[in-house]
């Protein structure tokens, strides 16, 4: 059967005998398997072993590492915890002749961080057959030969151990030699004398057998060449040479030096040196000299792969007499490989709001040396806000120090650096990119603690009154702004109704034209809201303020305009110069100089007679009365404004120059009907009334005078009051500077003797004015009773 037939047949053996057995080794797992395991097959199951739920395995990020190595010779499946082999496992090549052969393993396990140290024993599988160096071996052995001599023979090699390595061999039967064999040598023994007439050459089959099953065999043939006597073979000066070797030792280093000598002299009694079997990787490092026996570097020896070798030399003299000598060279470790840094987990990107000590990622530290070599030191710079806090074995997790803040910093390029403890020590850094993800931390901001706007009355609905801006350092969603106006009233209306606001720009729109004369300010609230979950805002307080247009002409609130009444105001022919006749009295609903009023005559019957105030409106005569003035007099008053342009307004005054309305003619034929007697007991109601708060106002202002010792003045000799009743409610301004201030109270001349009379009652905007035919008509006798005469009449 052929080296692959037995190879099969071994790999068969060796699955068909798998045994698998698990146990703890101070908290470790450990597993036995074969060598040459199919890939995909199963190891054993972890997630039973560990008593670990397989759902686990998956969210916790199950994995595998080994130290030592480069390959990957198993893998977990996570859906089932099935440890499975990914790679043959060679366990000749991986251990060599090492009675055990133990891969180390480390389970990995995340959220929390936990690892489990795996020991899988590689078992050795009868897959190689014992092997000599050649297929035939040439020895010259001399006649003279005694018998019992001995004669070395190189041993066979077999990559496996133990049992499945050579155990014995067998020698072809034959009349000359025997075969010895000890832990150290075959050799053959002369057990009859050579003679060389018989025999000149002689071939020997020698069989080499293991003690695996199936068993392997390797032979070779023995070609004997029978000389004459060359009775010394080469003898070494040591069985054993040990050597120690540093890595990495340059090309052409001497190792170690092996000696033989013959006692021969001659041509028996030359040596020369060169190996005995000798794997193909070691035969690429090393090289004998033939005539020195100086064993020098030809290739780099790395600790990492092999920490020592083991080979047969053998020293032969001219006539083909051999002898063996074990080498052993140990190569020792040089702190030549740097730390290897492997980021096994991260979290990126960092909430900004994450608190300190939280881990945000898993460091892996490796160093292919041993001792002191591998022992690793590792941090990372000082001016960020992590640290690493050695955790298991060679790992650190990556923890925060303190509190993030995207708007601050945004990202954080961290070096982490890993120092050995060789002489010198070995550096390697590693950079990991962390960025910091926006968290809604922050509501916008307005620019101003507060906004003011200044529009016109009267304008257009949709304009722009001003803008507000916020500012939110948040990204994205996180920082777009969103403005809008707060609930609330203006003037007893939802503020929306006024204004409006755009909600991308903050622009501020009137959605109406505002009115000064309705209110001159009001405040409204924005506020500005991000997109966040959930989101942030904050409000700013925006106050607008109406300028005033000069929009509205002067309305004359006495007299009455002329078409809605008659009515007629009696001047006494007595009257002198500078008389109080009557009196206009207008408002204005602006405010400012554009409700500024002045008082004009445009037209008057008799011009030279009457003047007017030109603030006032109050009528006075600018001469005495004559006997040659007419009767009736019209006046035409305009009232204007100070604005830009003046607006105004005219009223007609009429006036009687009379002491008796009997002496008016049309006065004396006016009807008396019933309906006039309802209306006189409003009048008597009236007049009471008017007299009552007449004299207590008289009273009053006697006694503010009497108590400032300020000498009495006619109530119309200084500054005139304005009737308030004549003030309609939407002329009150909150300032007092609008057109009527203080309460006036106005009595129309009536004269004594007089037949009937015309007259208004003076009161609130709102009531509405007696029509002219409902006028009172009355005997002078009754007026006179009523108010006295003429003459002696107040001034008012």
């Amino acid at each position: 059967m052929g080296h692959k037939g037995l190879s099969a047949l071994g790999q068969i053996y060796g699955i068909a005998f798998f045994i698998l057995t698990l146990h703890h080794v101070y908290g470790d797992l450990s597993y036995s398997i074969p060598e040459e395991m199919k890939r995909q097959s199963i190891i054993g199951n972890i997630a039973k072993d560990l008593g670990l739920e397989l759902r686990r395995l998956s969210s916790r990020n199950a994995r595998v590492d080994f130290e030592g190595t480069r390959k990957r010779y198993c893998d977990i499946d996570v859906s089932t915890g099935d440890l499975i082999a990914s790679e043959r496992i060679d366990r000749d090549s991986l251990c060599g002749k090492k009675a055990s052969c133990v891969l180390k393993v480390d389970l990995v396990l995340e959220n929390p961080l936990e690892l489990q140290r795996l020991s899988i024993h590689i078992q050795d599988v009868n897959d190689n057959s014992p092997q000599f160096k050649d297929d035939l071996i040439e020895m010259e052995i001399r006649e003279s030969a005694e018998k019992g001599s001995r004669f070395s023979i190189e041993e066979a090699h077999d990559a496996d151990i133990g049992q499945n390595s050579v155990q014995r061999y067998d020698l072809q039967k034959n009349d000359h030699f025997i075969l010895a064999v000890d832990s150290n040598k075959v050799e053959l023994v002369m057990e009859n004398k050579l003679d060389r007439e018989r025999e000149k050459e002689i071939n020997l089959l020698l069989t080499a057998l293991d003690g695996g099953r199936p068993q392997r065999s390797g032979t070779v043939v023995i070609h004997v060449t029978v000389l004459d006597a060359n009775d010394n073979a080469p003898v070494f000066s040591q069985a054993v040479y040990k050597a120690s070797l540093p890595e990495n030792s340059p090309v052409d280093t001497v190792v170690v030096s092996v000696s033989a000598t013959d006692a021969d002299d001659g041509l028996n009694g030359e040596v020369t040196y060169d190996f005995g079997h000798v794997s193909e990787e070691d035969g690429k490092i090393f090289s004998i000299d033939r005539k020195t026996g100086e064993i020098r570097v030809i290739g780099a020896a790395d600790f990492e792969e092999v920490t020592s070798f083991e080979m047969r030399v053998k020293a032969k003299d001219g006539l083909g007499l051999t002898s063996y000598a074990k080498v052993i060279i140990d190569v020792t470790d040089v702190n030549d490989n740097a730390p290897v840094i492997y980021l096994k987990s991260l979290t990126n990107p960092i909430p900004e709001n994450v608190s300190p000590h939280t881990e945000m990622g898993i460091i892996n530290v490796q160093d292919r040396d041993s001792e002191n070599n591998r022992q690793v030191r590792c941090s990372i710079q000082q001016n960020v806000p992590f640290k690493l806090v050695p955790s298991i074995k060679n790992y650190y997790s990556l923890v925060t120090t303190g509190h993030l803040d995207r708007e601050v910093v945004s990202d954080y390029n961290i070096t982490i650096t890993a120092t050995d403890e060789g002489s010198p020590p070995l550096t390697s850094s590693k950079s990991v990119q962390l960025s910091v993800a926006d968290v809604n931390d922050n509501p916008p901001v307005f620019e101003e603690q507060s906004y003011s706007a200044y529009v016109t009355e009267n304008n257009k609905p949709g304009s722009t009154l001003c803008s507000v801006t916020a500012r939110d350092p948040d990204w994205r969603q996180n920082g777009t702004v969103i403005y809008s106006l707060t609930a609330g009233e203006v003037n007893g209306a939802p503020v929306s109704s006024y204004l409006s606001v755009n909600g991308d720009t903050g622009a501020i729109h009137a959605v109406r034209s505002l009115d000064y004369e309705q209110f001159r300010s009001f405040k409204v609230h924005v506020m500005a809201r991000d997109n966040g979950s959930p989101p942030l805002s904050s409000n700013v307080t925006v106050s607008v303020f109406i300028t005033d247009v000069n929009d509205n002409s002067p309305q004359i609130l006495y007299p009455a305009p002329e078409g809605n009444s008659f009515m007629t105001e009696l001047v006494p022919r007595a009257a002198h110069g500078g008389s109080l006749v009557s009196k206009v009295i207008a408002v204005d609903a602006d405010s400012g100089q554009n409700s500024w009023l002045s008082y004009h005559i445009v037209k008057s019957t008799d011009p030279g007679l009457f003047t007017i105030g030109l603030h006032s409106g109050e009528i006075r005569t600018q001469r005495d009365i004559s006997e040659s003035d007419s009767m009736k007099q019209n006046l035409i008053v305009a009232v204007k404004d100070n604005g830009q342009p003046s607006l105004s307004a005219t009223c007609a005054m009429y006036l009687l120059i009379s002491d008796n309305l009997a002496e008016v003619p049309e006065l004396k034929d006016m009807s008396y009907d019933e309906s006039n007697s309802k209306l006189t007991s409003y009048l008597i109601i009236a007049l009471v009334s008017v007299s009552t708060f007449f004299l207590t106002f008289i009273i009053v202002i006697l006694g503010v005078r009497f108590c400032r010792r300020r000498k009495p003045r006619l109530l119309f000799d200084g500054a005139v009051a304005i009737p308030s009743a004549y003030l309609p409610p939407n002329y009150a301004e909150v300032d007092g500077t609008g057109t009527l201030r203080s309460t006036y109270n106005y009595d129309a001349y009536l004269t004594t003797g007089s037949r009937t009379s015309d007259f208004k009652f003076i009161s609130s905007y709102n009531d509405i004015t007696l029509p002219a035919d409902q006028t009172l008509r009355k005997s002078p006798s009754d007026f006179a009773e009523a108010f006295g005469d003429a003459d002696t009449l107040p001034e008012v």
